[in-house]
């Protein structure tokens, strides 16, 4: 050893010191106690939150606790390795310079997670669409966030084969930076209800009356619970965001065509279930159609008569 660097072979190895392998052991330590630290906690969580609650409690608990854990590491390093303020002072100037010219995508994502906490976009178990896909949020890290991805009938994209809001099966990771460059969509944050509609075209020789009447009654027999459910909502995001949301009972509206009739049946339903709910409705309609004796309009054409053929020998 000369002037406190370590030699191998009577050669001096640059950088290394008595120092250095001390801060190198001394940051090992730290490291392997924030892991023991963190899985800890994760043990008092599993064991203290109820299981049926635990997702979304402990959705919270485990950012606070991952907030922890890299501040406690971020601050065991600058202890470490900075006790001089200005080798601390130049080190973050470097490291600042560095990120803000290579690592941009990192950073973005980030400061994406950081929002997402603070302003509460969205939680665990929340159904979202970021990035362009839409799904269940099952996990949010610091620079990505997890989806259990699910079908969209509005958006069409060929890369979904699931034709309604149920899961692909496929889990998809998307930075956090996303919530800067586009829209989040979040269906059950503090409204956990959609509406949604059903059109059924009829031909002008049809009671349209009776029509109506069917499809009111068949969506208000499957989502009066639902109405129930959501009128709480209701009021409380109209007391919040000072809006003036519309009734909750099934609404019938119509639009002329050149064809046929066109009947829109609006109602309310549960985000998670409303494939199934739409599907019970449709059935409903088909038989009261079926008992009215009312058909369902279409493009087909009926050849009622025949020019008359003449034969050339």
């Amino acid at each position: 050893m000369n002037d406190g660097a370590l030699q191998l072979f009577g050669v001096k190895l640059l950088g290394l010191s008595a120092l250095t392998l001390h801060k190198a052991v001394l940051t090992l330590v730290f490291v392997v106690g924030l892991i023991a630290f963190r899985a800890v906690l994760d043990w008092i969580i599993r064991a203290v939150l109820p299981r049926q609650r635990r997702e979304r409690r402990s959705f919270w608990v485990r950012q606070a606790a991952n907030l922890l854990t890299a501040g406690l590491l971020l601050l065991s390093m600058l202890s470490i390795w900075f006790d001089d303020p200005g080798r601390l002072a130049t080190g973050i100037g470097l490291v600042s310079a560095g990120l803000a010219f290579a690592l941009q995508k990192v950073v973005t994502s980030f400061a994406g997670y950081f929002l997402i906490i603070r302003s509460r976009v969205f939680t665990v178990g929340d159904r979202i669409t970021m990035g362009g896909v839409r799904g269940d949020v099952i996990a949010l890290g610091f620079l990505q966030t997890t989806l259990m991805e699910m079908g969209d009938p509005v958006t069409g994209q060929t890369t979904v084969w699931v034709h309604g809001r149920q899961y692909t099966g496929r889990i998809v990771t998307i930075t956090n930076d996303k919530i800067f460059e586009e829209p989040v969509f979040n269906s059950t944050r503090d409204f956990p209800f959609i509406w949604e509609e059903i059109i059924v075209p009829i031909t002008y020789a049809s009671d349209r009356a009776r029509a109506e009447r069917i499809l009111r009654d068949a969506a208000e027999a499957k989502t009066a619970d639902i109405q129930r459910d959501a009128e709480p909502f209701r009021r409380e995001m109209n007391d919040a965001y000072h809006l003036e949301l519309e009734t909750l009972a099934p609404q019938v509206f119509l639009r002329i065509t050149d064809n046929w009739l066109e009947m829109s049946l609006r109602f309310i339903v549960r985000d998670q279930s409303s494939r199934d709910t739409k599907d019970q409705i449709a059935r409903a309609i088909l038989t009261g159609f079926d008992e009215a004796g009312i058909g369902i309009a279409s493009t087909t054409v009926d050849i009622v008569a025949f020019p008359p053929l003449r034969m050339k020998s």
